[in-house]
């Protein structure tokens, strides 16, 4: 049974097709949208637009950008011999709020997965390794903890290595705050592996 008008309803299903938005919070959204002022709506649609139509990737790392380079690849600043390679732009923006790393980034747009038909190919795997006939002496992997993620570090890894260039991943284990019993066995033993000399 509808209880909306067809308008809304359409509103709160285009809302829901967002990652991470729920039904509720679809409803929610799309009910604020509606009691906006015109200018503030008006000035939410343009924004969408116009990011839709002027972002794109950077020539040289593949984050997105609306530049033709980004402005961590154009930085003087940073040590453009160390290359951390992320799945995608949010895990460079994680990166980039610790504040601590200064080296530049390449976004690999995805991992690969053959359980989704994800190869090789399907990544930004090509630019990386033009990237590193420049001098480039570090690759830091920092692709995710997943089956996914291990697959692609490993993959690179194995690329990289004949070159020559240090190849390391990042550490990963037991996040601040976990107690020990409920985490699993595979990350006990990264944190474990991972250990630091204090």
């Amino acid at each position: 049974m509808e209880y909306y008008s067809n308008h809304i309803t359409k509103l709160i299903e285009e809302l829901a097709k967002l990652p991470g938005v729920g039904a509720k919070s679809a409803q929610r959204m799309a009910f604020h949208m509606i009691n906006m002022p015109n200018e503030q709506v008006e000035s939410l649609i343009s924004a969408i637009s116009l990011a839709k139509s002027n972002i794109k990737y950077c020539s040289v790392c593949c984050t997105l950008t609306d530049e033709e380079v980004c402005p961590i690849c154009k930085s003087k600043s940073r040590d453009h011999e160390v290359i951390m390679v992320v799945e995608n732009s949010r895990d460079l923006a994680a990166y980039e709020k610790t504040g601590r790393y200064d080296g530049v980034y390449h976004v690999l747009h995805g991992a690969i997965s053959p359980m989704l038909g994800i190869g090789p190919a399907d990544i930004k795997l090509k630019e990386l390794i033009k990237r590193l006939e420049k001098e480039v002496n570090e690759v830091i992997i920092a692709t995710n903890s997943t089956l996914e993620g291990e697959t692609t570090a490993m993959y690179i890894a194995k690329l990289i290595k004949p070159t020559g260039i240090k190849v390391s991943r990042i550490a990963s284990g037991v996040p601040v705050g976990g107690d020990l019993e409920y985490i699993d066995e595979v990350t006990l033993l990264r944190a474990l592996e991972g250990r630091t000399i204090l």
